[in-house]
């Protein structure tokens, strides 16, 4: 799907096409600080041509390393490998469920299905805890990483899409431009950055992955994964991953790539969509 398809309010019909519930306005406030000085970015639209017409940022080819199993019943909202095995948030109510499963054969090692009312969203782990994000519930659950049993839950003010962390701060993204860097105890706002490119901010910030010092991102019912710097918000690099979709005339809208993870073990980026058959190994081939 190139960047002139791209809908602004396509969650919004998503929704209303019975898969999820009311569309609550996204929220602002920040709870801390300059961040709750600083209103959040609106999205903003990114297009194939705005990516690849610049020369002022590298756009990087891929190369497919590997290719793992991926169930087809899950709609990827969040993504991370710990030890080896994949664990994955994924959403729509009724079918959101935390997973973990192994990447060679796809079995399911554990699994939690969230209650009918929560629509899942980002997934991240840190010192021993899962945490996962809601769309538009305003709720958060914590998880132990290693008996896979929920430990608790709490609130947070704007919508969940997607998380990571940096060994220190929860990340999480909100559809906007802006990136919070949060409390992993409290979850309360430590500071903000704004992504933008030459052009300006670049919004629809989705799936989340930290690795070595960049910040990767998902822009949302695009080919793209941002390359950021986690210190100022700036664009350093684009990803390119058109073609990569197994089955462009069948995993259309809403099917789109979401999830990044980085495999510890060969430093390469394990990416896949909402709905596709694949978990794809990727050699980043740097421009």
């Amino acid at each position: 799907m190139t960047g002139s398809s791209i809908q602004p309010i396509g969650r919004r019909r998503l929704l209303q096409a019975g898969l999820a519930g009311a569309v609550l306005p996204l929220a602002g406030r920040a709870e801390a600080g300059q961040a709750e000085r600083a209103p959040f970015h609106a999205h903003v639209e990114l297009t194939r041509r705005r990516v690849l017409d610049q020369h002022a940022i590298p756009v990087h080819g891929y190369k497919v390393t590997k290719r793992f199993p991926h169930a087809r019943s899950s709609y990827t909202e969040g993504l991370v490998m710990v030890d080896g095995a994949i664990i994955e948030g994924t959403g729509l109510y009724g079918h959101s469920r935390l997973l973990r499963w192994d990447p060679a054969s796809g079995r399911v090692l554990d699994h939690i299905a969230l209650e009918e009312r929560y629509f899942g969203e980002g997934v991240t782990v840190l010192d021993g805890v899962i945490h996962q994000l809601t769309y538009i519930e305003n709720v958060r659950f914590t998880y132990d990483v290693k008996s896979f049993t929920r430990t608790g839950e709490g609130r947070f003010e704007s919508q969940g899409w997607g998380m990571t962390q940096d060994g220190k701060s929860i990340i999480t993204s909100n559809g906007s431009s802006g990136i919070c860097f949060r409390n992993p105890t409290t979850f309360a706002i430590e500071r903000i950055i704004y992504v933008a490119d030459e052009v300006g901010p670049v919004g629809f910030l989705n799936e989340l992955e930290y690795d070595n010092g960049t910040l990767y991102a998902n822009v949302w019912q695009t080919h793209f994964i941002a390359e950021i710097d986690p210190a100022s918000g700036r664009i350093v690099g684009w990803i390119n991953l058109e073609g990569l979709n197994p089955d462009p005339k069948q995993l259309v809208f809403p099917l789109v790539l979401n999830g990044i993870a980085v495999d510890s073990r060969s430093g390469r980026l394990l990416v896949t969509g909402k709905c596709w058959p694949h978990l794809y190994e990727i050699e980043v081939l740097r421009a």
